[in-house]
């Protein structure tokens, strides 16, 4: 049975400290050797924790190791240029975390004088820092017995607890934040913290934990109720928008005709290539005409239009776009230029748009491409 009133069972857990003892017995002998586990230095902390945010270890790792070779201090990685920030990231996805990331280096650099605050509640003053990351930080760099709560806290908590309450409600966060820090061993916190996100990542798994072999097994609520299937309980409310993109990649001799998107919208900041949004997937197999107003002079050739309808699924939208490539004769450059300028798009070299920040999707049109 769901147990919405926990206090018998932390009490019982607290007093042979048999929760936290299981973890920490299981995080040593099955821990995986990370680079940001073998450090105290915030900045390197903050580093990964940002890039692993909604992101698995393998995909977050090369990246990680990529922006600490780049930028081995936050003063280096504050005094980048955004595009080179933005072009670093590219591919992983969730964008705002990049443009958070480089902002919050200067403000550590201008507010801090290139030191992270060392305790919890200063760090949740630093963009892009909410509670989870700035937990993290305190915790690991700074021993402040502050417990962490993600994705995988929320998972364990809630099967071995047997809590139903909705992690993604405000009622839910807050229940189970008070929880993991009345599970805390305030001595061994960052250890702790450390065991119990690995452990729900590697163990206590979405589907298929290892129920079998779980030092928790004997006084876990899920596995003797049966009911690890059903925890954690989370009512997505969250309405999936379609969009539908027709993409025009206009080149003439090297170079390339692209745009970069603004704010307030997917991706932004990120370059691409001109386009119109179109109401259904049925409208990107024509060629929509209205992209050349004002252009006087007309492509050579077309050279490639995508049969393919490339869909992109993002945590609230889903993408679909089909891809029209024109070759433009050199001759016309000036006035692709001025055309350009118009509709505040830019035509550069294609070795210059290699070089800016681009979105996966974009990226798995120009791979397609080759």
């Amino acid at each position: 049975m769901f147990n919405n009133n926990f206090t018998l069972n932390v009490h019982n857990t607290l007093n042979n400290n048999a929760f936290a003892h299981n973890i920490l017995q299981w995080f040593e002998a099955n821990k995986r050797d990370l680079p940001w586990r073998n450090t105290k230095n915030p900045y390197i902390i903050w580093l990964s924790e940002i890039i692993l945010q909604q992101t698995r270890v393998a995909q977050g790792l090369p990246y990680f190791k990529k922006f600490l070779e780049n930028y081995p201090t936050v003063q280096n990685l504050a005094a980048a240029p955004s595009e080179d920030v933005m072009r670093l990231w590219q591919g992983l996805g969730y964008y705002s975390r990049a443009r958070n990331l480089h902002f919050c280096a200067q403000q550590v650099v201008n507010d801090y004088a290139g030191n992270f605050p060392s305790t919890y509640q200063e760090l949740l003053k630093l963009k892009g820092i909410g509670s989870y990351t700035a937990a993290a930080i305190a915790s690991f760099a700074f021993d402040e017995a502050v417990a962490v709560v993600d994705g995988n806290v929320f998972r364990v908590l809630s099967r071995y607890f047997g809590i139903a309450t909705d992690i993604a409600s405000h009622a839910g966060k807050k229940e189970f934040e008070t929880l993991a820090n009345t599970v805390l061993p305030p001595q061994e916190a960052a250890d702790y913290n450390q065991a119990i996100m690995e452990f729900g990542a590697l163990h206590c798994s979405p589907q298929k934990p290892n129920c079998e072999e779980c030092p928790l097994k004997s006084s876990c609520v899920a596995f003797t109720n049966g009911l690890v299937q059903e925890l954690p309980v989370k009512i997505n409310k969250v309405k999936v928008k379609e969009r539908f993109f027709q993409y025009f990649h206009m080149t003439c001799g090297d170079q390339v005709l692209i745009r970069q998107r603004g704010a307030k919208d997917i991706w932004e900041g990120l370059f691409e290539f001109p386009l119109i949004e179109m109401d259904s997937v049925n409208a990107l197999k024509d060629i929509n005409q209205q992209i050349f107003n004002g252009l006087e002079v007309i492509p050579t050739q077309i050279v490639h239009q995508s049969s393919q309808v490339f869909k992109h699924i993002l945590s609230h939208q889903r993408i679909f776009a089909n891809f029209v490539r024109f070759e433009f004769d050199e001759v016309h450059a000036p006035e692709l230029q001025a055309w350009a300028h118009v509709h505040d798009w830019q035509l550069v070299s294609s070795e210059a748009f290699e070089k800016l920040g681009k979105s996966r999707l974009i990226l798995r049109y120009l791979n397609d491409e080759e």
